[in-house]
């Protein structure tokens, strides 16, 4: 199929290129703000990769920051080298999986019961950053804050013709001024063009960010990213022909180059896929659109963003982070009708946000529990068979 019609610019395309910024947005400023990282250098990087993506599959197919690893860094406050070495790290831990055949094969094995308790303990444990560290770092006028977002986001969920989670987003960047802690002139004197500053992680950065980060991450990827991505394109897009092996390699790729141009480590996802298709988008145009809004937001705007970001209420990103949890929690309902399932996916979720290196105890743990449980259920079964 030609670039034409893969990658496609009218009405439809621009109104879902931001159906997933009500996500990503909240996730960037957080990291942002937790690590102080260079602000035009994380946005260009962002950009790039959704204007490479669209490109690649034609398709609105989303990139979004990796979540498990934004909490980490978020919670303990790491520094941005870690945050790189650990995106080098899983950039090339999933080429190495895909180019061998082993994301395949565990794509094969892994149940969904898992993956959805994977999902679970994430949507725990943003809702516990949300709760204990957002909303109550502006006081009391914090929780009328968040309470107040929380209650515009009930009411406008479903309406697409308000964007509500976004309107949250800029009511916060705007509240610098509205309080008088920022002053629009000296807004404008920070608006100026910048390149993103190239970095290249030690050795030291890869080994702590693969054991800190990318460890804790790739059961995620895998169910989140990989499986369950590769199932919406199937069924949203089924002439696009999209492949685990193929979102494998781009998940690579995206993070070979993010580290190098200091940028947030990156994934695919089904729920960006998801919210730009419901918006109307129908081809990688939508991506391309969304990214160049980054791209010039780094660019040209990055400094100020800088300082818009370090004032940004946290009580407003919890309230949009405990909604974001709900949302990941409520992918659980087709295992919830299946008790064995349920249960495998509750172990899952609790062993994910409360144990060390919860998500690799959950994906090994996890796996292993359900073909215990099978062969118990299996010899049961046998039992219940009468002799003649």
């Amino acid at each position: 199929m030609n670039l034409r019609k893969r990658v496609q610019f009218n009405r439809e395309e621009l109104s879902g290129a931001f159906g997933d910024i009500g996500t990503d947005l909240p996730l960037i400023i957080g990291i942002l703000r937790a690590t102080g990282m260079h602000v035009p250098s994380a946005l260009f990087a962002f950009g790039l990769c959704q204007i490479l993506t669209g490109v690649a599959y034609g398709i609105p197919m989303a990139v979004q920051p990796l979540k498990a690893m934004a909490v980490i860094v978020i919670s303990q406050k790491l520094s941005p080298s870690i945050l790189f070495g650990g995106g080098l790290a899983i950039g090339v831990s999933m080429l190495v999986l895909t180019s061998t055949g082993a994301l395949s094969w565990l794509a094969r094995i892994v149940p969904t019961a898992v993956i959805r308790g994977i999902q679970l303990g994430l949507a725990l444990q943003l809702s516990m950053l949300a709760l204990k560290d957002y909303v109550p770092k502006d006081g009391q006028s914090g929780y009328v804050a968040a309470a107040l977002a929380a209650l515009l986001i009930l009411v406008f969920r479903t309406n697409r013709r308000i964007p509500i989670t976004v309107l949250i987003l800029l009511a916060g960047a705007a509240w610098p001024l509205v309080s008088g802690r920022l002053t629009v002139s000296a807004l404008g004197t920070s608006v100026s063009f910048q390149l993103p500053n190239l970095h290249v992680p030690t050795a030291s950065d890869l080994l702590t960010g693969f054991v800190v980060l990318a460890i804790p991450q790739l059961p995620l990827s895998l169910g989140n990213s990989v499986l369950a991505t590769e199932r919406l394109a199937k069924d949203l897009f089924p002439e696009a022909k999209i492949t685990v092996k193929k979102i494998g390699y781009t998940y690579g790729l995206m993070n070979l180059v993010n580290p190098i141009l200091g940028g947030i480590p990156t994934c695919h996802g089904c729920g960006g896929m998801a919210g730009m298709h419901f918006f109307g988008a129908r081809t990688g145009g939508a991506p391309v659109i969304y990214g160049l809004f980054y791209v010039v937001l780094g660019l040209l705007f990055g400094r100020a963003l800088d300082t818009i970001v370090k004032l940004f209420p946290l009580s407003l990103l919890g309230a949009i982070l405990v909604f974001e949890a709900v949302s990941l929690m409520l992918n659980i309902s087709d295992v919830a009708s299946d008790r064995r399932k349920f249960f495998l996916c509750c172990f899952c979720g609790v062993c994910s946000a409360y144990l060390p290196n919860g998500y690799v105890v959950a994906l090994v743990g996890g796996t292993l529990l359900d073909r215990l449980l099978q062969a118990l259920s299996k010899q049961e079964r046998e039992k219940d068979i009468p002799c003649h």
